[in-house]
């Protein structure tokens, strides 16, 4: 019993002894804070404002990147949903929705500027903007069924559209093809005539810069004509 109270004795002069030593340490740290204040203080001050601005900064750093990250983000599905439309399901669009489906199309590519202007007074043109490279382009879109024809004079239409717009690109976007005489007098006055096949490259990843290298072919070979005859006549 004796030697119980003896250990705890020691036990509670012990932590008297450490409490009072911190109470000195930190009298002295107090003492030597108002002593020295005049020479510390510049470095403390400098020091906390570095931290801060490391920490501001990684802040700033760490919000650009999400806003980035999910900027890329909604530009990659909005591009692959773009993408993974079929041409049935651009058959079936609405004038108008063909129109933002070809806004939406140049805008994956890269073209600025891309805006609609269709309407009942929208001489000669659907959607003005800029090619990747600068030039300025008119597109007249023609959501037609796949019987359908476009005539010669539909693309003279376009070619008054670029004089009217002084637009250095013309391009034809429809969902069907060209007669013989419209496409050659498309590639004969340097207009780009997509037509259904290359709607479906241009659609399925090909950019539109990459249409004007095949404009003029493309509109099926002879067992293609026999496939589409059986499907539509």
């Amino acid at each position: 019993m004796a030697a119980r109270k003896r250990r705890r004795s020691a036990a509670r002069k012990r932590r008297e002894q450490r409490l009072k030593a911190g109470l000195l340490g930190g009298a002295v740290s107090v003492v030597l804070l108002v002593v020295f204040w005049q020479v510390i203080w510049p470095y403390l001050v400098s020091g906390l404002l570095l931290i801060g601005a490391v920490v501001g900064g990684w802040r700033l750093w760490r919000t650009n990147r999400l806003i980035q990250g999910r900027d890329h983000q909604w530009r990659h599905e909005e591009a692959v949903k773009a993408g993974h439309r079929t041409l049935s399901e651009v058959d079936v669009m609405s004038g108008g929705e063909f129109e933002d489906f070809v806004v939406d199309l140049c805008r994956r590519d890269g073209c600025t500027e891309v805006r609609r202007v269709g309407g009942s007074h929208d001489d000669g043109a659907d959607v003005l903007g800029h090619l990747p490279d600068g030039r300025s382009m008119v597109i007249q879109c023609k959501r037609y069924s796949p019987k359908r024809r476009i005539p010669s004079r539909e693309v003279r239409d376009l070619l008054g559209a670029r004089v009217h717009f002084k637009a250095d690109v013309a391009i034809f976007v429809t969902t069907t093809y060209f007669t013989g005489p419209s496409e050659r007098t498309a590639v004969q006055n340097g207009v780009v005539a997509v037509h259904r096949d290359h709607l479906g490259m241009w659609n399925s990843g090909a950019s539109l810069l990459s249409l004007n290298e095949v404009n003029g072919v493309g509109q099926g070979d002879r067992r293609h004509r026999v496939r589409w005859k059986e499907t539509y006549e």
